[in-house]
């Protein structure tokens, strides 16, 4: 099959969406698909892989994005060759999948990675709040309902996009990790390069520092923790906006020697950082699928974690974590104090949230998202492509985009 993964924003930028995209492709490629991403970028940037298709934009500050409404010529013409399109951002990538491919019969694939209920100020800021979330769902109550298939990469958010009205045409499959890595790491890091000893329990948040993970949740869990059982350290990788928050609110609780930043890492570095730690701890209610959760699980760590759509779908409470209600910090601080003085549930829990981090490797879901793309393929006369699409194809000059 040639296969379009259409994004918003991709390489150099990092993000779930980012690498779900970079591995499903690699993998896909693996077993002999032509796999194509349509982004916007500078096309100065030189990419890692081949057949990265980037159209010219105009840079938002530096958030990686680049604003443009339409691709190149060469893009667009690329782009109707396709067997099948896969969009991953809905609103300029999927009103381009629609303009673009949906005439010529190409079918398209939506994966809902983001909680978008819970951003509509982020993404209609000019609008009041009311307004911008009815605006909001019917965009996508309209998109949903114009694609082929709707992938849900969890139960919570099939509920989600339920309550869009879209029950039609919807499958739960999740995105896959490779987790090879993180089942095979040995502790590579050296405790003592961040000021931890062998008895130091070690929580770990790996993600964005961003308002939407509510960490300074977290922080007030780890502050009560942290009076209580000094062995506990926390150590948060990764970067973001509220970076220089968080900082200023762990010098006013005292906790400074107790909480460090590592900043942004290689995601090849992660698996070193979960296998130096003991727990792993996120507050955030606002995931799809979150993968730092199920690469944790790889690992043998036992998660804390908010009971809602994405990490609920992923962890069982009291199987391989631990869950508690949103909003309520005495619960979790009271798990995530047991967690800690409880090694033997550490150790249980672990093993199994190892295990089911298998549901989730890579192979199994790219095997499954074929098997959705041959259906819609064969699934009607009408998604097949026109004549003149097979035609185009194959005048176009297959070379290194």
């Amino acid at each position: 099959m040639r296969i379009a993964m259409m994004v918003d924003l991709y390489k150099p930028h990092i993000s779930g969406v980012t690498n779900v995209v970079a591995l499903t492709k690699k993998h896909l490629e693996s077993i002999g698909h032509e796999v194509y991403v349509f982004t916007f970028g500078s096309l100065d940037y030189v990419d890692d892989e081949e057949n990265i298709i980037r159209s010219p934009g105009l840079p938002l500050l530096d958030t990686g994005f680049h604003l443009n409404l339409s691709y190149s010529r060469t893009a667009r013409n690329l782009l109707q060759t396709m067997d099948i399109v896969h969009i991953h951002h809905p609103f300029i990538s999927g009103s381009l999948a629609m303009r673009f491919c949906r005439p010529r019969g190409i079918p398209i694939v939506f994966t809902n990675h983001t909680r978008y209920d819970l951003y509509a100020q982020a993404y209609l800021p000019m609008l009041p709040g009311v307004v911008s979330e009815t605006a909001l769902d019917a965009y996508l109550s309209s998109f949903c309902r114009s694609c082929d298939l709707v992938i849900a990469p969890s139960k919570g958010i099939q509920h989600v996009l339920a309550g869009y009205g879209i029950f039609d045409r919807v499958v739960v499959l999740p995105n896959g990790v490779d987790i090879q890595p993180y089942m095979d790491c040995e502790q590579l890091m050296d405790r003592g390069n961040f000021g931890y000893d062998e008895n130091d329990i070690v929580l770990v948040y790996v993600g964005r520092i961003g308002p939407e993970k509510n960490l300074p949740f977290l922080l007030r869990a780890y502050a009560g923790v942290a009076q209580a059982v000094e062995l506990a350290k926390l150590l948060i990788v990764g970067e973001g906006p509220e970076r220089e928050n968080l900082e200023d609110r762990i010098n006013h609780m005292g906790l400074n020697k107790n909480v460090t930043f590592t900043g942004r890492v290689p995601y090849e570095q992660v698996p070193a950082f979960l296998a130096m730690a003991d727990i792993f701890i996120t507050a955030s209610a606002s995931e799809v699928h979150p993968l730092s959760v199920i690469e944790a699980l790889a690992t043998g760590l036992p998660v804390l974690g908010i009971d809602s759509p994405g990490v609920g779908d992923i962890i069982e409470d009291g199987v391989n974590g631990q869950l508690v209600l949103q909003g309520d910090i005495s619960a979790y601080t009271a798990k995530l104090t047991r967690l800690i003085v409880d090694r033997e549930l550490r150790i249980r829990l672990g093993a199994q949230a190892k295990l089911d981090s298998s549901s989730y490797a890579i192979d199994r879901t790219v095997g499954l998202l074929c098997d959705n793309y041959n259906e819609i393929l064969g699934r009607d006369d009408k998604l097949k492509q026109p004549i003149h699409v097979r035609i185009a194809r194959k005048f176009i000059t297959r070379k290194r985009w």
